[in-house]
């Protein structure tokens, strides 16, 4: 059995070492540098950077990369070796302050949105020192920001940072006003749970769609499913169990705190929890957990699948983005404790956070959009494309008797009777959860369901980090005006109260009568990402993300753009791959079982036999009407892939490739799907969905 606690964190350069190996004065120096938030002086950086080579030099790096998040959701490297020449031959092993603090990657083959020309390649890497360095695969990795030459954001971390300081900046302002002098900062925390599907690498391998595209372009419903959720929190198979204890290994080594594994609901569907952890570090820890994923799966002869639906019909993957915001001194300001009512900080907090999602529900809905999200939202397991939020019972009734200027009588603490009296007593909760909520309260965070499984949270989080902040700044330029302060903060929470109860909901999120009853309370359903992107340039979101230097005008077009070309790739991306697999497999299998099928009916007319009303002939019919339609609906798609290229602006083209190539791709799987049923397995190359979904043992 491994020694896990020395087993967790040692392939990082986290605060323990850096105390063990750093003198004290430059260690106290790097510490307030990170608590000021100031600039690293170089004096510092090189004996930073010294020690750090020495202990990466220990673990068998011979590499050090800036490791960033640039535009395009994944993580990028540039490996430099430490090795520098010192003349006959020889080398030493070196690495500077300058080269810890700022790398220079080519900044042009990143996604700029027009910020950058392809010409203008400079641009820099910034070290992050609120993130470990970290050793991975024999490179000292240390997480950087990514920026141009002109200090334009090309990253997911750089904007997070900002919204970080943001909120900090706004709830000390809350805090101080409720006499709170103790904690000097605040910070978001979050907790993001990761779904993911294992197949057999093998399948995977026959199947170009899952290869190009991330998910299945075609596939017939299999016999079984998950119909009899038996998948769920069942026995993890060992193969899977396998894989599981040596990712939890991998991540433990690189400070990964993988705290919970279980089956999810659809077949060979599962889910991996962390314990929360301050929102950057999260953000950064969850791109590593994916990478981290694919490999480790990789080494087992298995295939992790990130989509968001890689499988029509079966349960898809997302992200439950758990958030919250805790002060330097560990207290949690939406912890509700035991009275909630009479508890007015954390009803402040909720109020504001309610006002913030009510306010900017666009703004949550595009960070989260994408093509994969898409076919997700509002189906089966996750939430629908309408924002709203689910407090529970307990607080509703809170919020309402405030709205009402009534008396909260308060709820009794239930004891759960389970009926055997062997088994323990425990005191009701007193709410459910609520699965179909998009944004639900639960407990003393906030659940952001609608995240999908392959997104970087980033995004999510320095949204959500900024409305709130932007919510939080106009309470305490109200409160802080105040001369009496009681007064003041009661009207003030029992005004947003009922300024944006409409965004409550704590129903079920499926039903269709939610749909019309959100419209008639004037929330948005955006229901596709060509919908929903608009408002990112809207007016006010421009200015909220202006106003608390998270994004600059400039900064909010670029990722506008990016958004809208990566949506118009995805699906341009999806359509070619289906147009080749038509061609090059689907159309060869039924020929060459239509080619069976016409041989056995020749046969069988040869031999005298009754052909005209044989089911042989009977199937070849069917097949090649459907053989027509196929051909009929293969040509409708190449013309549109071919026609929307002539539209030259962004949004017209992300709607053209969403009203006319994805609406000819879904009528070209129809007809496909349906051949499927008919054609022999033998003739059929594609693994169907039981092969797929019961590929692993």
């Amino acid at each position: 059995m491994k020694d896990i606690p020395n087993l967790f964190g040692s392939m990082v350069f986290h605060d323990a070492v850096m105390q063990a190996r750093l003198p004290k004065d430059i260690y106290k120096a790097l510490k307030k540098t990170i608590a000021d938030g100031k600039r690293l002086q170089l004096d510092v950086a090189n004996v930073v950077a010294n020690a750090m080579k020495d202990w990466a030099l220990e673990k068998g790096a011979t590499h050090f990369t800036h490791w960033f998040q640039p535009m395009t959701g994944i993580t990028a490297e540039k490996h430099d070796s430490f090795i520098s020449p010192i003349g006959n031959g020889k080398i030493i092993m070196e690495f500077s302050g300058s080269e810890l603090v700022r790398g220079e990657p080519d900044a042009s083959s990143f996604p700029s949105g027009g910020l950058r020309a392809t010409f203008e390649a400079r641009g820099y890497t910034a070290w992050d020192p609120t993130s470990y360095a970290f050793i991975k695969d024999g490179t000292l990795c240390i997480p950087t920001a990514f920026c141009s030459y002109s200090g334009e954001a090309l990253d997911k971390k750089t904007p997070l940072l900002r919204s970080m300081e943001a909120i900090d900046r706004q709830a000390l302002r809350i805090l101080r006003l409720f006499g709170n002098d103790k904690a000097k900062s605040v910070s978001t925390t979050v907790g993001p749970e990761q779904e993911y599907f294992l197949i057999d690498k093998e399948v995977f391998l026959k199947r170009p769609d899952l290869v190009y595209c991330g998910r299945t372009l075609f596939g017939a419903r299999p016999s079984k499913g998950q119909e009899m959720e038996d998948h769920y929190f069942g026995a993890i198979k060992s193969r899977v169990s396998a894989f599981m204890k040596n990712l939890e290994e991998e991540l433990w080594k690189l400070g990964i705190l993988a705290k919970t594994k279980h089956n999810e609901v659809a077949p060979a569907q599962h889910e991996l929890a962390p314990v929360f952890s301050t929102t950057n570090i999260a953000v950064d820890h969850n791109q590593l957990t994916m990478e981290v994923m694919k490999r480790v799966a990789n080494e087992h002869g298995l295939a992790c699948l990130l989509h968001e639906k890689p499988f029509a019909g079966i349960n898809g993957s997302g992200k439950h983005n758990n958030w919250s915001m805790t002060t330097d001194t560990g207290a949690n300001l939406l912890e509700p404790g035991e009275t909630p009512s009479e508890n007015a900080q954390f009803l402040l907090f909720l109020v504001a956070v309610i006002k913030a999602v009510d306010d900017y529900q666009d703004l949550l809905r595009v960070s989260i959009a994408n093509a994969g999200n898409d076919h997700r939202l509002g189906a089966n397991e996750a939430p629908p494309a309408i924002v709203s939020i689910f407090l529970g019972d307990e607080l509703t009734e809170i919020l309402s008797a405030i709205d009402d200027n009534r008396e909260y009588q308060g709820k009794e603490k239930i004891q759960m009777e389970i009926g055997a009296s062997v088994l323990p007593h425990f005191p009701k909760d007193t709410t459910d959860r609520n699965r179909t909520s998009p944004f639900a309260f639960t407990g003393n965070k906030f659940e952001f369901r609608m995240v999908g499984s392959t997104f970087s949270i980033s995004g999510p989080n320095f949204t959500l980090n900024t409305v709130v902040a932007e919510v939080l700044s106009q309470f305490a330029d109200q409160l802080e005006k105040s001369k009496n302060f009681v007064s003041d903060l009661s009207a003030l929470i029992k005004k947003t109260i009922k300024d944006h109860k409409r965004i409550i909901f704590n129903g079920n999120g499926y039903d269709n009568a939610w749909v019309e009853e959100a419209e008639r309370r004037g929330l948005l359903n955006l229901k596709t990402t060509p919908d929903a992107l608009p408002a990112f340039i809207a007016k006010k979101n421009i200015a909220v993300f202006e106003k608390h230097h998270v994004l600059s005008p400039n900064e909010v077009e670029s990722r506008y753009e990016i958004f809208l070309d990566n949506y118009s790739k995805t699906i341009n991306i999806e359509a070619m791959t289906m147009i080749d697999m038509v061609n090059k497999e689907i159309f060869p299998s039924v020929i060459s079982y239509q080619n069976e099928l016409a041989v056995l009916i020749k046969r069988k007319k040869d031999l005298g036999e009754e052909f005209l009303t044989s089911p042989e002939e009977g199937l070849l019919v069917k097949i090649s009407k459907l053989m027509v339609c196929l051909e009929k609906r293969l040509t409708e798609l190449s013309e549109q892939t071919v026609q929307v290229k002539g539209i030259s602006d962004s949004l017209e083209l992300a709607k053209a490739y969403r009203e006319k190539v994805f609406m000819a791709m879904n009528e070209l799987r129809l007809t496909v799907d349906e051949l499927e049923m008919l054609v022999s397995k033998k003739h059929w190359t594609i693994p169907s969905y039981g092969e797929i979904l019961y590929s692993v043992n």
